[in-house]
């Protein structure tokens, strides 16, 4: 009986006793409903007293510490502890999670605030830095984060009174911060000689920017803006916890367990003294209170609730109690009464009805409690203690029968025998004794073979056995009452047990996870009758498992709700309900046991939504005899997609290898060949491990991808365009409900989405910084503005995005195995599915986070692998594909039927106006009416359909189908082996595009006079591909095995192509028939050349180090090469067809004579006067050039020189095609590189004429065709290369002023004290004893700008009258900061006024009058400013100043913006640009602001500056970057200049993408230091300034550099 399953029956939580009131404050409060809302452990409770009914929030992965009641009280946020805590803000009405908010806070979330309207909340986290973030909650958006505080923040809240300001308090300060743009800035409360400076607990805002604040010694400080101006002095006589503010004024509770109220003015109205109620207690502790009307709400640190109806306050009515604080591990429930009695390290044994769900009894002991034990009758009550002690009550009156201490450590386990004759009492010290009952509890045996403490104890029904655990895992089993220890298996086997809450036995196996031997399974229960066992463990999670399960990891149900360990669960007598305790959370969980019949009638228990996967990986239902899965998902569901190298690594990696490239390039570098080559054609599409990846456009292209490439195919013409943003592999596809516009996501270490239109081919928006290693899935909403993603990480993660602003709206952990699809709904844009392994789930947006809900199978299907799924003809209804060929039909979250569909699995489905189109492993399209009744047509694809105008050949029938779509009365299918085809209605088959199919790509041979090449592959197939104008694939031919190696003779009869297992063979290049083959060698052949000139000889190279010549005609081996110590890469034969030239895979460069086979050692001069027939060698002195500076990582692995020997083009390991000029002496040669495979280009090639140039993918099965531009054919047309990977270094000298700038490092002020040179003594620091710290040179830098503490007065000075000093106001300021800035002088108002800065105060000069007005907001140095042009934003000025590192404090680097008339400050924008900003511009509508950063890398961030969002950041460059502008007419496009380099931007969604600028065919052009930047008259002109030591400007026009013309240098 091996539990494969989880047992049908449920779990339903009913009802928690307790309330978490020991270090939690203000969790307490009254719903819109008089509904009262509090939580417990990891729970949030809605208790109703009216109906005494409570109800559940279970979104919550851990404990739950802070509560935040929305204004319109029906809303609550709640935030928890963890590692990665998040805050759900729920709605207390239906208990669903409206939003979640995460990915911020770290530790824990410390306390919870919303404004006056409700849309902002702010929360504080458990950090070091004590973070305070400000939330647009409905959104899951961060709005500004800033650090809190040093110390521990006890309270936040928003100022009811005025917009945008927040006060927090905590230990030992009080906070007044003002958020404007995306900056909170805090200003520190000034204790003054007013009050003690003291740790401020809770506080109160009210009109008049007055703020009340609860301070530890029971004081309410009153603060008027930032000052304290009174004290109410003991207002309570010790530490207020909880101030409350309502209509009719302030509640504050304190720890002297007094209520007090007071009126609007903070008069005191009156105090109720809980401790001296009928229910009140010694020691009493108030945590939080809540006023409402005549009732008020207390919540006390022992975890009890209180009513206090106001005009009878002495009597206060307790409704909710719980334990107090100290662990919670003795539970035991009645034999006959539904009682539940548990006791705790609080000392108190509490008797729960389980009926009324109340405490029915409570006594207190003198220890703390570990075990408890009722006798059969009921009579008798038994507590273990912690101090080796027992003790005996009656249950009736509590009061003690014995008590016996015959132990010294802690009692563990007691349990009473079956017949009620004896106790047995189980020690930590490993001992277990026997007590008599009826002796008056005398000790009458003791067993002692355990060696570790007890854990667990059971009697067999006849009380003649006992069976312990002990704390090593061991059982073992004693005869009673003695003592004696049993070993037979045979009588151990006989023994019917009483109970079952053992952890260990051989019936409890299934229990523990298949690979754990751990100790943390705290306790099980066994119901005999129900057949089921209910475990608890330390991860918070209760577990119902199939009784009795014997194999190691069985399956099971899991409740979650405790936070941490639950210590202890136990069936009610009559098996109704489980109560579970949890040990640090001190709750108690009463659950309903939902039996299997019952089941059928409550469907409504659908699988609770939650947001927690807890700790156990298996679902709730995961069969484990899922039939094996298909081969092809097998295989697909390997794949990994994992990089050894990343391109994102490239950058990090080549500073990495700067020393090395410093020294090679001290001569001067060849520069790159003039030629370039456009992609022109790619044979492939990515059909083995990608579904649904094909679509027609708006204007009937075909839209898909292959390798790095998305391609879009017109299929009138034959003709291809090309996306080229993406660097790595593409892995998933979607189109735009309106056809025009694709989502593409690929491979990367941090991947992007990229969508991008299909006309221009131009990327719209870039998504990132969500996913990692891979994007797999994506799907556009209905109305197009939304898209869904999914990773492969290892918990799948989902995201959701605005992709037009490239937002991340929400996102979630998806599931542990693979996700293959993702579908939003076309009805609802906040729902979603994913499919996938065992998997199908059904997401809605909850703000920041999404929830998911597994689907509901019941009983109608098992858990499938889905592997496509899309949504019906309403938002309930949808359709998945399973990998057995059913299609599953499912309302909302049920599974409602399920239809067989295809042999083997369904991969792909679309939805049509009436009805389906599926398609599937068995090469089959089928097409079915609108509710899956009935098939009404299938098409079977082979290759007799195919009809004459086809660009290829089928290779076999019934080709696995990947993709289906429907449009332009065709439909369009992609198959598993890389072929697209059209089905006509009617039936004919049109096969358009085709590449190899799975299995690497390495051989490639271009014919010696023709347009043709031939490309053989680890698929076993040799195919013949013609690269003129018709593109198609001319023949095919199926091999034995599979080949890495291929070539023509001279005259283009004949094609050799080299197997895998060591053979080759020649065949007829047309027919593609044999003519003769051999087998001499094992392993692999890697390359086989024909002689040049009439092809006499043939050179085979294997993967056994060795070379055979073979003469053609005789069709002998004539000779073989050795002296290789590794395998054979390339061979070339010399133009006279007697010397070869070999590399082997030690990178060693031979060479051998043929045709016998000697080896020559020839001189590296000699070498490069040899004229070879061909050059395919990426070693020598010729090509030393083409290896990279970061050569470890990556291998070029294949190259080609053009039969001029001008070209030699090279293809690597990371993907990049790239030409250099021959010869490429000298390292690090300057090239052209080109990107569209994915990994490695294993070969390339150039055709007969060098007219084209042939690339293969090795991992991506793809063909690629460039053709070659060359030099004269280039009109000014932009190229799509980049250049090298060095920036040359040979330029002209700097005018000194540019270099002086460029080195100038700016001190920040706050922290600068040291850096400034003083001189003089300041007459207040004049004789005085220099500190400790000054004698050592210690120089404190203050860090606030706050007023420092004021010096300690001297005695003498007391009495004195001083007189007040006056402010100081700016009158006048002299000087204008002109060394290192520019473009910072303006005219505003028609010339009136001027607008510049210095030091860090922004000036308005009036021209007329000579006044100034200043803006002194900054804290140090501007260093650049710019005003808005646009008439909606007039006299708007930003400024970008000085700071230090960019941790959103104060004193980071900031930029204002400012009304330049009335000074006030509209929006300040903290930045993650160390150092400073030293260029700020803002766009053509006004509404976006670009900054630019003096950090290392010179980040550019684009803001939305009115809300105070960043859109885009991007490193710059990695020189000093001097002015960044945006082009007049545009919001996504602009210029950066700065130390040689110009850079054309743009703004796609949220990421920056930039074109360097392209030094046209202008003689002797360089790359010089440019200093300013301006438009002309067309925006795409710009004209920009150098400051080389030879003046000049330069016209730059699109990213084309024109003309340059020289200025007479001053």
């Amino acid at each position: 009986m091996a539990a494969r399953s989880a047992p049908s029956c449920h779990l339903r939580l009913e009802w928690v006793y307790g309330y978490r009131g020991h270090q939690c404050r203000n969790n307490l409060y009254y719903t819109a409903a008089k509904e009262i809302v509090y939580f417990v452990a990891g729970v949030g409770v809605v208790y109703s007293p009216r109906e005494h009914r409570q109800k559940f929030y279970r979104g919550h992965s851990d404990d739950i510490i802070s509560l935040a009641l929305h204004p319109e009280r029906v809303l609550v946020a709640t935030g928890q502890v963890g590692k990665e805590p998040y805050i759900c803000v729920w709605d207390s009405y239906t208990v669903q999670t409206v939003s979640v908010l995460k990915d911020v806070h770290t530790h824990g979330i410390a306390c919870l605030a919303f404004d006056l309207d409700g849309q902002r909340l702010v929360s504080v986290g458990l950090d070091s830095k004590n973070a305070v973030c400000v939330w647009d909650w409905k959104r899951g958006r961060m709005l500004s984060m800033a650090p809190g505080h040093t110390d521990r923040i006890f309270d936040i809240s928003w100022d009811l009174y005025q917009p945008n300001k927040l006060v927090s308090c905590g230990v030992k300060h009080i906070k007044f911060w003002s958020l404007c743009g995306n900056a909170l800035t805090p200003k520190r409360g000034v204790f003054g000689k007013t009050g003690d400076l003291q740790t401020i607990l809770c506080l109160a805002c009210a009109r008049d920017e007055l703020t009340y604040s609860g301070a530890l010694n029971g004081d309410i400080y009153v603060w008027k803006g930032i000052n304290l101006i009174r004290t109410i002095q003991g207002a309570h006589t010790a530490g207020i916890f909880s101030m409350n503010a309502c209509e009719e004024g302030f509640a504050t509770g304190g720890r002297d367990g007094c209520i007090r109220l007071w009126d609007l003015t903070f008069k005191p109205i009156t105090v109720i003294d809980l401790r001296e109620t009928e229910q009140g207690y010694k020691g009493l502790s108030v945590r939080s209170v809540c006023w409402r009307g005549d009732h008020i709400l207390v919540g006390t640190q022992d975890s009890e609730i209180f009513e206090i109806v106001v005009h009878e306050r002495n009597k206060p009515f307790l409704i909710m109690q719980g334990h107090c604080e100290g662990e919670l591990w003795a539970l035991a429930v009645h034999p006959t009464k539904p009682l539940a009695v548990t006791g705790s390290d609080d000392r108190s044994v509490r008797i729960w009805s389980l009926v009324d769900h109340a405490l029915i009894a409570r006594c207190n002991m003198e220890e703390p409690i570990r075990c408890a034990a009722v006798n059969v009758d009921g009579i008798h009550l038994a507590l273990g203690m912690k101090d080796g002690s027992f003790t005996v009550l009656r249950v009736r009156d509590m009061t003690e029968v014995v008590h016996i201490k015959d132990r010294k450590e802690a009692i563990h386990e007691l349990k009473y025998s079956p017949d009620g004759t004896y106790l047995a009492v189980g020690c930590n010290d490993s001992s277990v004794d026997i007590y008599g009952v009826a002796q008056r509890y005398k000790k009458v045996g003791e067993c002692a073979g355990s060696l570790s403490f007890i854990t667990h104890l059971d009697w067999s029904s006849d009380s003649r056995y006992l069976q312990t655990n002990d704390g090593s895992g061991r059982r073992l089993l004693y005869r009673m009452p003695g003592g004696k220890e049993v070993t037979s298996k045979e009588e151990i086997k006989a023994v019917h047990w009483a109970s079952w809450t053992c952890v260990s036995g051989l019936e409890v196996n299934g229990i523990w996870p298949k690979y754990s031997d751990t100790n943390d399974i705290n306790s099980v229960d066994g119901n005999y009758v129900g057949q089921v066992l209910v475990t608890a463990d330390d991860y918070g999670v209760v577990k119902l498992f199939r009784y009795p399960c014997l194999r190691k990891g069985a399956k099971f149900r899991k409740y979650i709700g405790h936070s941490a360990h639950v210590t202890n669960v136990r069936w009610s007598h009559d098996y109704q309900w489980v109560i579970s305790i949890g040990g640090a959370d001190h709750s108690v969980f009463q659950w309903k046991f939902i039996p299997e019949r019952k089941l059928k009638d409550a469907l409504h228990i659908a699988p609770q939504e939650s947001l927690a996967e807890s700790n156990s990986d298996e679902s709730d239902s995961d069969l484990s005899d899922v039939p094996e899965l298909d081969s092809e998902i097998e295989q697909e569901t390997q794949l990994t997609y994992h990089r050894q190298v990343y391109k994102e690594d490239l950058p990090q990696l080549k500073e990495q290898c700067k020393e090395k490239q410093k020294s090679a390039t001290s001569k001067r570098r060849e520069r790159a060949p003039g030629n370039s080559i456009r992609l022109h054609f790619i044979h492939g599409y990515r059909g083995y491990d990608c579904r649904s990846n094909l679509f027609y456009t708006q204007i009937g292209e075909i839209v898909y991808h292959v390798a790095a490439v998305g391609v879009i195919y017109n299929r009138q013409q034959n003709t291809q365009r090309f996306y080229l943003g993406h660097d790595d592999d593409i892995l998933c596809l979607a189109i735009h409900p309106l056809k025009d516009y694709v989502a593409t996501g690929q491979v990367g270490r941090d991947p992007s989405i990229h969508v991008w239109d299909t006309e221009t081919v131009k990327p719209l928006s870039i998504l990132k910084g969500y996913h990692q290693y891979g994007v797999c899935a994506v799907d556009f909403s209905a109305d197009g503005k939304r898209l869904a993603s999914v990773g492969i990480d290892d918990s799948h993660t989902v995201v959701l995005w605005d992709w037009k602003k490239g937002e991340k709206l929400s996102v979630a952990r998806g599931s542990k195995d693979k996700i293959f699809v993702v579908k939003m709904n076309p009805y609802v844009p906040d729902k979603l599915i994913t499919a996938g392994i065992k998997h199908m789930k059904f997401w809605r947006r909850a703000g920041g986070g999404l929830i998911g809900r597994k689907g509901y199978i019941g009983t109608l299907g098992k858990n499938d692998t889905m592997m496509c799924a899309v949504y019906g003809w309403t938002e309930e209804m949808a359709f998945s594909g399973t990998s057995t060929g059913d299609v599953c039909i499912w309302r909302d979250i049920f599974l409602v039927k399920t239809v067989k569909a295809h042999d083997g699995p369904v991969f792909s489905m679309h939805a049509l106006e009436k009805g389906f189109v599926t398609g599937g492993k068995d090469g089959v399209v089928a097409l079915w009416d609108d509710s899956f009744e009935r098939c009404l047509k299938t098409y079977a694809i082979k290759r007799a359909d195919l009809a004459p105008g086809s660009k290829g050949l089928l290779l076999e029938d019934n080709p696995s189908i990947r993709a289906i779509s429907l449009g332009h009365g065709h439909i369009l299918v992609g198959t598993k082996n890389g072929e697209i085809l059209e089905v006509d209605k009617s039936g004919p088959i049109t096969l358009l595009v085709q590449g190899h199919m799975e299995g690497e790509v390495w051989g490639l041979a271009t014919h010696p006079y023709l347009p043709i090449c031939a490309t053989v592959s680890d698929d076993k197939t040799l195919r013949i591909w013609d690269l003129s104008p018709s593109h198609c694939m001319l023949a095919v031919r199926k091999l034995k095995k599979g080949g890495r190696c291929c070539c023509f003779s001279p005259d283009g009869k004949a094609l050799a192509v080299g197997l895998n297992d060591g053979s080759f063979l020649m065949a007829n290049a047309d027919t593609l028939e044999d003519l003769v083959s051999f087998h001499h060698r094992k392993d692999i052949i890697s390359d086989i050349q024909f002689s040049p000139g009439s092809g006499k000889y043939l050179a085979v190279a294997s993967h056994d180090n060795f070379i055979d010549i073979y003469n053609v005609v005789s069709s002998k081996r004539v000779g073989i090469c050795k002296g290789a110590t590794s395998y054979i890469t390339h061979i070339d034969w010399d133009s006279r067809g007697k010397l070869l030239q070999v590399n082997t895979g030690a990178k060693e460069q031979l060479f051998f004579e043929a045709p016998r086979g000697k080896k020559q050692t020839i001189p590296s001069v000699e070498v490069e006067k040899i004229s070879w027939a061909s050059w395919t060698s990426v070693l020598g002195l010729c090509c030393e050039g083409i290896w990279p500076v970061i050569g470890e990582v990556t291998d070029v692995t294949a190259s080609c020189l053009t039969s001029d020997k001008m070209v030699l083009a090279t293809g690597d390991d990371l993907g990049f095609v790239k030409l250099f000029r021959y010869p490429a002496k000298g390292k690090f040669a300057k090239f052209k590189k080109y990107v569209a495979h994915s990994t490695h280009v294993t070969n390339v090639r150039w055709t007969y004429d060098d007219s084209m140039l042939v690339t293969l993918g090795g991992a991506d099965m793809s063909l690629m065709v460039w053709t070659n531009e060359m030099e004269s054919y280039r009109e000014k047309k932009s190229c799509d290369s980049e250049e090298s990977d060095i920036d040359s270094e040979e330029d002209g000298g700097y005018d000194s002023d540019v270099t002086r700038e460029n080195e100038i490092s700016y001190t920040i002020r706050a922290l600068s004290t040291n850096i400034r040179p003083m001189l003089g003594v300041k007459p207040h620091l004049q004789q005085k004893e220099p500190s400790v710290d000054e004698r050592q040179g210690v120089v404190r830098p203050p860090v606030s700008r706050a007023p420092p503490q004021p010096e300690k007065l001297q005695s003498n000075n007391v009495g004195k009258k001083k007189r007040p000093i006056e402010d100081l106001v700016l009158e006048l300021a002299f000087g204008y900061r002109g060394r290192d800035c520019r473009n910072n002088v303006h005219y505003l108002n028609d010339g009136d006024d001027i607008i510049y800065h210095t030091a860090s105060v922004g000036i308005l000069h009036n021209v007329a009058t000579g006044t100034q007005s200043f803006y002194q907001e900054h804290n140090d140095d501007i260093l650049c400013l710019t005003v808005n042009q646009h008439p909606k934003f007039i006299n708007i000025v930003a400024t970008g100043q000085v700071g230090d590192s960019a941790d959103m404090s104060a004193t980071a680097p900031s930029v204002h913006i400012w009304d330049a008339v009335n000074k006030q400050t509209l929006s300040i924008l903290r930045c993650s640009h160390s150092k400073g900003v030293c260029s700020v511009s803002f766009s053509a509508t006004g509404k976006l602001l670009l900054s630019v950063g003096l950090d290392p890398e010179h980040t550019i961030t684009i803001w939305r500056w009115q809300e105070g969002t960043r859109i885009a950041c991007r490193a710059g460059h990695n020189q000093r970057i001097f002015v960044a502008e945006f082009r007049p007419d545009s919001d996504t496009q602009f210029v950066s200049v700065g130390i040689k380099h110009v850079k054309f931007w743009t703004l796609a969604g949220r990421a920056l993408l930039s074109k360097k600028g392209l030094l046209s065919t202008l003689e002797d052009a360089r790359m010089q230091t440019m200093l300013a930047v301006a438009f002309g008259a067309v925006p795409s002109v710009v004209m920009s300034v150098c400051g080389k030591i030879t003046y000049c400007v330069e016209w730059w026009l699109e990213r084309t550099m024109g003309l340059c013309l020289p200025c007479t240098p001053p």
